[in-house]
């Protein structure tokens, strides 16, 4: 099978999970997921939207461990990498959070979503001035409006 076969036939495994996270049944689309995945432990998505669906239920940990599984099978997976990056600072892990965010601006380097995440993660390990060198690169992305007067407001702390 071609990877373009293969990559459709595994998005296509997990729309109905997508679309129960879109009309926020997390609880159903988890178990939608999980039996998504016992049938194709190798599906990048299942564990892409596995990790949205522990994400938003609060489950922190679980979330980490389903971005990285995707990583490992899709290791180009910007949304994945951005989402490690966000759970890996929310879990206090700094560090490992702005190695991840950076892997992803390699990746994709005017990237918003990865240089809010960057900004943030750099933010909560007290480094102030790498801080708002990403937020300020984010901002430069015309962020949508409630975001930027966030992002804004944070910089003005920092300042």
């Amino acid at each position: 099978m071609d990877a373009e076969h293969e990559d459709a036939e595994h998005w296509n495994a997990v729309e109905h999970a997508v679309d129960l996270l879109h009309e926020q049944c997390f609880r159903e689309a988890l178990e939608c997921l999980r039996d998504v995945l016992s049938k194709n432990d190798k599906n990048p998505y299942a564990f892409f939207f596995l990790g949205q669906g522990f994400y938003e239920v609060g489950e922190i940990e679980p979330a980490r461990d389903a971005y990285c599984a995707c990583l490992k099978l899709a290791p180009r997976h910007l949304g994945a990498r951005v989402a490690l990056c966000h759970v890996l600072r929310k879990l206090g892990d700094c560090r490992n959070a702005i190695k991840q965010g950076m892997i992803a601006l390699e990746q994709a380097p005017a990237d918003s979503d990865a240089l809010y995440a960057v900004g943030l993660a750099y933010l909560a390990r007290g480094d102030d001035p790498a801080a708002r060198r990403y937020l300020e690169a984010f901002l430069k992305t015309k962020p949508e409006f409630e975001v930027r007067l966030e992002v804004e407001a944070l910089i003005a702390r920092i300042t």
